[in-house]
């Protein structure tokens, strides 16, 4: 562990790492990869495992704590498990978690709980054959299944995170929350956010708040304030009875940038400080030339300097020109 840790100038220390393992996805959710949208890395400029592996051991010599594996979907990438088995034996990280639509999870499910993942996130928008279609152009049989395999696998928690759109999935609310209830997963509630011109201009047409999605469910269920805590933005809500909390992640509503913990690695190995701002690193030709873990550390500390305070999406919504996929989300 070096005496520095990742402090920005706002002095919010840097504990939790979201790495992209690929831009590739089997699914094609429009918020996240527009349609006609075909500018995807080409493999050999995919951060190698041996990269990634050096990049997490320095993030975590630094401070960092959580680390997060994301795309794209991470479960097509070839061999990721053994990727997870690696990062899984580097000192000081406390948690190794996985993001995922699901669909390859009935394969994987036990290999990655018995390889050092402690929890999943997985995006389910509807409970909807015909409307999961359209949002994703995926099968929700698959994703029910590779829920039911990570359960079975005694992965916890279960995290499913709905993006609430106005007039494409809102009247599932409810039924969403009794699946989790059932099921005992946490739900997450995310409200969409505005990328600039990257092709989702109709997310934006949809954007609900989701304090009218809270103050609905106060109304119809009995919530009461939750001890559940974790390396994200969420802020949780638990259904008295039951194992379920609710989050409310909400960027655009009330944003929550002055706690924000976090830094994203793409695919490709740029370092973006902030989701919604275009300022990034290049690591991975460093990578490629050799430097050092104690090189790599003084990087990473001259550009923490760059993350901004908070995000513009509301007040320049044009500023960030990529789509989601490309930062991991």
């Amino acid at each position: 562990m070096y005496k520095k840790q990742l402090i920005d100038k706002f002095q919010r220390q840097i504990k939790y790492l979201r790495l992209s393992v690929t831009d590739r996805c089997d699914f094609r959710c429009f918020y996240c990869i527009p349609k006609g949208f075909h500018d995807f890395q080409e493999p050999e400029q995919w951060l190698t495992f041996q990269e990634i592996e050096q990049l997490v051991r320095v993030f975590a010599q630094l401070g960092v704590k959580r680390l997060r594996l994301t795309g794209g979907e991470p479960l097509v990438r070839k061999n990721v498990v053994d990727l997870v088995r690696r990062l899984s034996n580097i000192s000081g990280l406390d948690d190794i978690s996985l993001s995922t639509n699901a669909s390859q999870l009935s394969k994987y499910a036990k290999m990655l709980a018995k390889s050092g993942i402690a929890r999943i996130n997985v995006s389910l928008d509807s409970l909807q054959p015909e409307r999961f279609k359209k949002i994703t152009n995926g099968s929700l049989d698959k994703v029910l299944a590779g829920l039911m395999a990570a359960k079975k696998a005694n992965i916890s928690p279960i995290k499913i995170n709905m993006v609430v759109m106005k007039g494409i999935n809102d009247d599932e609310v409810e039924d969403m929350v009794h699946f989790c209830i059932e099921q005992d997963f946490t739900l997450r509630f995310i409200e969409t956010m505005p990328m600039g011109n990257s092709g989702l201009q109709a997310e934006n047409n949809h954007y609900m708040s989701l304090q009218l999605i809270r103050q609905h469910l106060q109304q119809r269920f009995d919530l009461v304030p939750s001890i559940m805590s974790g390396g994200g933005p969420a802020h949780y809500l638990k259904i008295a009875g039951s194992n379920t909390d609710i989050g409310f992640i909400t960027p655009i509503s009330q944003h929550f940038c002055e706690t924000c913990n976090r830094v994203r690695i793409s695919v490709d190995g740029n370092l973006y400080l902030c989701l919604g701002d275009a300022h990034q690193v290049a690591l991975r030709p460093l990578l490629r030339t050799g430097i050092s873990d104690k090189d790599l550390a003084a990087v990473l500390l001259e550009a923490i300097n760059l993350k901004p305070f908070k995000h513009e999406f509301v007040e320049n919504p044009e500023k960030v020109i990529r789509v989601m996929s490309v930062t991991g989300g």
